[in-house]
């Protein structure tokens, strides 16, 4: 291979040290100044945490809220045995309203049970089935009015429907019959006025309160199946991580035969999935209703019945068709940049076998995560129910004082009582007037920021520990004989001591990058009721040159980390001659830097592959351990995906210490390249492997 080193416009290449010899360990601190900053903000925002823990209720999340705003199903409140919300008139929440505060414009009480049977309060007002009808009467009715009165003054509903809970609320019980939206066995209702509707309206009406009752009921459906099918898929992610382990193990030991077996298995999976959808697509030829296009089908809530199509087949045939050529004609015209990337997959295996701690190093990272998340999602979910309760003025007319915030224990009394006798105090919302209430967005804009920076400088200490462990096997000239007693602990107590302020600001140039992104996603949100083009253009412009940066900032991130752990320079430093290296060596890093990850994509897929087909003959039938293993479930694309996603999430992390071990192996290869020439005095540092395949020798094994 050339050489491609060149001086002046990226720098100089760097000379020869006879006293290096891998990573340096008398290093001094670096970046002091923004460690200090990171100190700084993690006490700002324990203090945060612990105020939004103290003015914080969380059950405001997990328990529903009656119209006094009083807590359904609370132990240790008056509601404690009444767990569900009930609305007086939830064809009310198709109001607009709803939209604005938040909050249905009617009368809503905590019940114990939702209504199993259709009643007016007309029919049963001195029946009966009184009793049962008080239940969902204000607390503290009685009953000595007369029915004008309480359905004036909203101490009861005017009618009771059929309903099941969902999420805590009770909700209209629709089903079908005969083609005809019914609720229970009835098909209209009385408002209490006299007039009678069609239940369609109630169920349209139920439709726009609650977002569309369709998109609850696959939420439903969908939590219905992680309930009988979660074991099978913790069983299916085990089995992801037994294959990822399985593969790095062999990776060790047998890593040229491997990549190559991985090469052709993906090859192979690939055609496997190109002649079933083949043979799919034959099948339903001449089947009834199978040459329907997607347009005209639409979207349909339950995706088995596009596997009814042959067009999702052909579409499907001619995407792993597409993928197949690219991978067969890349692995064509990179065949000798893929050996060379096999040479340095074999390097990593033999580092990964001397430093095998590396492999559960990402469990530590794993954990510092789950800790970032829970302290954000917890500091969040306490910021967001720090507010006090907002009482306002609900009517259905015109009321001039309507929407004004009232108290309800005095409201019956007041002015706004008088003006408007058809109207409610009730709970609103959440909210406040103080300067706190005023600066909690702010502070929930800060908590986001940090979690950013926190999670990114967690990553960093995971890269540099990683980058210093295997950086001290490749400079080792006699391995492991040379290796340093537990390089993986050294590196990481280097980089503690060392090097905190260097990987604060690593992670929060990031960090910004990522909050301005988040905020970008927002106004987005906010402008897509707007008609102004121009706007969204510039949007879409923004939001791609941020996404371009932050992938920029995290590859230049990741090699200036290697640069920290092995020359112990602060962060712009290790930056910049990470970056005129990679420059000096822009065609090997576009070629074989990429070819061998790649590779490593090959090997996720494969794993991926695995698992995701065995997991779709196992969840749709095709396979059974024993009679009936699978269980029934309402969309058996549920647990398909989740076994796919989290298998690739798996081999992810084992993957990734190969990752890094071959991102600091290629550019400690690059400096070798740089440093020495192989003569006695400046011997190459590289493996005779990468050395053969690059025609190069050290001299004085040569002569000898």
């Amino acid at each position: 291979m050339e050489d491609e080193r060149k001086d002046g416009a990226y720098g100089t290449p760097q000379k020869y040290d006879p006293t290096f010899k891998g990573p340096i360990y008398h290093r001094g601190c670096t970046d002091i100044i923004c460690c200090v900053f990171l100190l700084l903000a993690i006490v700002g925002y324990v203090a945060v945490g612990i105020i939004a823990w103290t003015h914080g209720d969380p059950r405001k999340v997990i328990y529903p809220t009656d119209s006094r705003g009083e807590f359904c199903g609370q132990k240790g409140t008056k509601n404690a045995n009444k767990p569900y919300l009930f609305y007086f008139n939830i064809v009310k929440c198709a109001s607009p309203l709803v939209l604005l505060e938040f909050q249905c414009p009617t009368p809503q009480i905590c019940v114990e049970k939702c209504p199993d049977r259709y009643l007016t309060y007309l029919n049963a007002h001195r029946s009966q089935d009184f009793e049962y009808y008080k239940q969902f009467c204000v607390p503290g009715f009685q009953g000595n009015k007369g029915v004008a009165e309480v359905l004036r003054d909203g101490d009861c509903p005017a009618v009771l429907i059929p309903s099941k809970p969902l999420a805590r609320r009770c909700f209209p019980a629709i089903h079908a019959h005969k083609g005809v939206l019914m609720v229970g066995n009835e098909t209209t209702y009385e408002d209490g006025h006299g007039s009678r509707k069609n239940i369609t309206e109630l169920v349209e009406g139920a439709k726009k309160a609650n977002g569309v009752l369709e998109a609850r009921q696959l939420a439903m459906r969908i939590f219905e199946d992680y309930t009988v099918s979660w074991y099978w898929i913790v069983i299916g992610l085990v089995i992801a991580m037994v294959m990822s382990l399985l593969f790095i193990v062999l990776l060790r030991f047998l890593a040229g035969i491997m990549v190559w077996v991985m090469i052709i298995m993906v090859i192979l999976v690939l055609g496997y999935g190109i002649f079933h959808c083949y043979m799919e697509y034959t099948r339903l030829r001449g089947e009834a209703g199978s040459d329907i296009s997607l347009v005209d089908l639409g979207f349909q809530t339950d995706l088995r019945v596009y596997l009814h199509l042959r067009q999702t087949w052909m579409a499907f045939m001619i995407i792993l068709s597409i993928l197949e050529a690219v991978i067969i004609l890349l692995l064509i015209f990179l065949r000798k940049r893929i050996l060379i990337a096999i040479a340095l997959i074999k390097e990593a295996s033999r580092a990964v076998g001397y430093v095998m701690c590396s492999l559960l190093y990402p469990l530590v990272t794993f954990l510092l995560l789950c800790l970032c998340i829970a302290y954000w999602a917890s500091t969040a979910v306490f910021l967001s129910t720090s507010n006090e309760a907002v009482y306002k003025i609900f009517d259905d007319g015109t009321c001039q004082v309507a929407g004004k915030t009232c108290n309800p224990e005095t409201f019956a009394s007041s002015n706004e009582s008088r003006l408007c006798p058809g109207a409610h105090c009730q709970f609103a919302f959440y909210g406040g007037e103080s300067g706190y209430h005023r600066a909690l967005l702010g502070l929930q804009i800060f908590n986001a920021f940090m979690f950013f920076w926190l999670a990114n400088f967690v990553l960093a200490l995971g890269q540099v520990t990683l980058a210093g462990a295997f950086a001290s096997y490749y400079w080792a000239l006699h391995k492991p004989d040379d290796l340093p007693a537990f390089p993986l602990f050294s590196a990481f107590g280097r980089a503690l001591r060392y090097h905190t302020g260097s990987l604060a600001f690593g992670a929060l140039i990031l960090a910004i990058v990522q909050i301005i992104r988040v905020m970008l996603e927002y106004l987005d949100q906010r402008l897509k009721a707007a008609e102004n083009r121009f706007a969204k253009f510039l949007m879409t412009c923004l939001k791609c040159c941020f996404w371009c940066l932050e992938k920029f900032i995290r590859f230049l991130n990741r090699n200036a980390y290697i640069m920290i752990a092995i020359y112990g320079t602060n962060f712009c430093t290790s930056a910049r001659n990470a970056f005129f290296l990679l420059m000096r060596n822009i065609i090997r890093v576009a070629v074989l830097d990429k070819v061998t990850d790649f590779l490593f994509l090959l090997g996720k897929l494969l794993i991926v592959g695995s698992v995701g087909i065995l997991a779709f003959f196992f969840f749709t039938h095709r396979i059974r351990i024993v009679q009936d293993t699978a269980p029934p479930l309402n969309y058996y694309w549920v647990p398909i995906l989740t076994v796919i996603i989290g298998s690739y999430l798996i081999a992810h992390g084992f993957f990734s210490v190969y990752g890094m071990c071959v991102d600091t192996l290629f550019l400690c290869f690059l400096e070798d390249l740089e440093r020495n020439d192989g003569s006695a005095e400046r011997p190459y540092f590289m493996s005779p492997n990468l050395k053969r395949l690059l025609n190069k020798t050290n001299k004085k094994l040569a002569e000898s």
